[in-house]
């Protein structure tokens, strides 16, 4: 655990930074541009992902474990979202043919 923690404070902070935003805007592009529902949740994905490594990083090079415990909350978040996403996905699929955000608009009253 020790040659881990020596490696990865090896890696400056900063690289740790470009990384992780270009991941965060990758997501939020896959967002923003992108119509599909799973595709969309694949990003939000990403951008917690993102998150998550920049907390790791933050967590090591400040020697305190509570960054890691946040990334553990974030993961338990991620995958409750993952897991009730996929079930309205499903449900908009039966309801509609498609998982394009736009036949959305046939669900209102």
């Amino acid at each position: 655990m020790e040659a881990a923690i020596q490696q990865l404070q090896g890696v400056p902070i900063n690289h740790y930074l470009i990384f992780c935003s270009i991941i965060f805007v990758i997501g939020v592009i896959g967002v923003l541009i992108r119509r599909n529902v799973i595709i969309m949740m694949m990003s939000i994905e990403l951008m917690l992902n993102a998150v998550n490594l920049l907390l790791a990083a933050f967590s090591v090079q400040h020697g305190d474990a509570s960054g890691q415990v946040f990334v553990f909350f974030i993961m338990a978040l991620a995958a409750a979202e993952v897991a009730v996403g996929l079930a309205i996905i499903i449900m908009v699929y039966r309801n509609t043919k498609s998982v394009d955000i736009e036949s959305l608009h046939k669900l209102r009253w």
